[in-house]
């Protein structure tokens, strides 16, 4: 490589601005690491006076009584998963079969053009239209299935908010689904129809192995999605900080109890402990944005 000096003005130049771009995606990209290691810092130092009141009975306690001073996650970690765990249940038959008949039995044209839109108007549609809609339709539905089934005609709780949580990740997984089972090579799948394969044998035994990576992810991602969800949530769980009994009993999760009461709590130690459920919020959503990667990378292999 020839030294700078031997350089022309013109091959300079480019010397000099190859070597300013290079340093500015570098200072980009430890701007990045910095702002999370900030968030991080940030949150655990004001979670530290949490720790130190209330120490493990924060994580083994089973009520949360700001007037006694009584503080507890339990009740929140258990709603969080509860409602997020029901709702990825009820989302994954819809999204695989939204992706499949978009991504492989819909041929390009008008008509799959609308489909693949709407499903992106879904998923930019404002979480508390979610939770108006949520209170005018799913709630009144729930509430007379509970009255059907005998049980106390709560309307909101953790199946509610499930329902909810559900459609808003459909969209998430769906379109992410769609778009990879769109790349599976068309020689592959025409190869085995001409075998004589059936198109579900097709999708069976060539579109499903070929983007079972693609798909996990999919998932994931609308798995996070829904773990930090928080206004269409808080609308319609119910609100109550106690450990649900059932799938239908009113609840709260780590982002709804926050939202509800951050902006009323007043003593250091109150706001502590939210910043506290806050952290446990952050951690979680990052371990399983890196056991996806993970999976994802492992399943990517085979």
């Amino acid at each position: 490589m020839r030294k700078t000096s031997q350089l022309s003005p013109e091959d300079r130049n480019i010397r000099i601005y190859e070597t300013l771009f290079s340093w500015i995606l570098k200072f980009f990209s430890v701007l990045v690491v910095a702002t999370l290691v900030g968030i991080l810092a940030t949150i655990l130092i004001q979670a530290l006076p949490s720790f130190r009141d209330a120490g493990i009975n924060f994580y083994t306690g089973k009520s949360w009584d700001p007037v006694f001073k009584h503080f507890s996650a339990t009740p929140f970690v258990v709603g969080t998963l509860a409602t997020t765990v029901l709702a990825l249940l009820i989302s994954i038959p819809f999204s695989l079969s939204i992706a499949l008949f978009s991504g492989f039995y819909l041929h390009p044209g008008r008509i799959t053009s609308t489909i693949r839109l709407l499903i992106d108007l879904l998923a930019g549609i404002p979480s508390v239209i979610y939770g108006f809609w949520g209170l005018s339709i799913v709630v009144p539905a729930v509430r007379q299935f509970e009255l059907f089934s005998g049980r106390v005609p709560y309307g909101v709780g953790i199946f509610t908010a499930a329902l909810i949580l559900s459609i808003m990740i459909v969209p998430y997984a769906a379109s992410i689904g769609r778009d990879v089972i769109a790349l599976v090579p068309s020689d592959l799948k025409e190869a085995g129809l001409a075998l004589g394969a059936t198109p579900y044998e097709v999708v069976r035994w060539i579109v499903m192995p070929y983007s079972k990576a693609g798909l996990l992810s999919g998932i994931l991602l609308s798995f996070g999605r829904a773990i930090g969800e928080t206004m269409a949530v808080t609308m319609v769980i119910g609100n109550a900080n106690k450990i649900p009994g059932s799938i239908f009993d009113p609840a709260n999760t780590i982002s709804s109890i926050i939202a509800n009461e951050f902006a009323e709590a007043t003593d250091p130690i109150y706001v502590s402990h939210l910043i506290h459920m806050g952290l446990i919020l952050f951690i979680s959503t990052t371990a399983i944005g890196l056991f996806g990667r993970r999976v994802i990378k492992k399943w990517s292999s085979h």
